[in-house]
């Protein structure tokens, strides 16, 4: 398995929307949680697996939230996540992480 990385400013925008959550619903922010760690997991096993969205980003959609999870290689067995990005919001700010 390769290893996952994340960038601080992705980790920023997680923790942000972690607690946008709580301060709504403990639940939904607990269920937001466990999405983001299955994502990671799922990104670490299989990176490749998932689409680019551009020439060397490549993007996982959360599963019942309006977030995509983007990575690009960061060296031959290291990945790192530059953001944790709103599906509809400022489309594309994180590009040149």
């Amino acid at each position: 398995m390769d290893r996952l990385l994340i960038a601080e400013a992705a980790e920023e925008e997680y923790t942000e929307s972690l607690k946008w959550y709580a301060e709504r619903s403990l639940r939904a922010a607990e269920r937001f949680d466990a999405a983001f760690e299955q994502a990671l997991n799922s990104i670490a096993a299989h990176p490749d697996r998932y689409p680019l969205c551009d020439d060397r980003h490549r993007f996982y959609l959360l599963k019942g939230y309006p977030f995509q999870i983007i990575y690009r290689r960061a060296s031959e067995r290291q990945w790192l996540v530059v953001a944790v990005a709103h599906t509809t919001r400022r489309p594309g700010y994180w590009r040149y992480r």
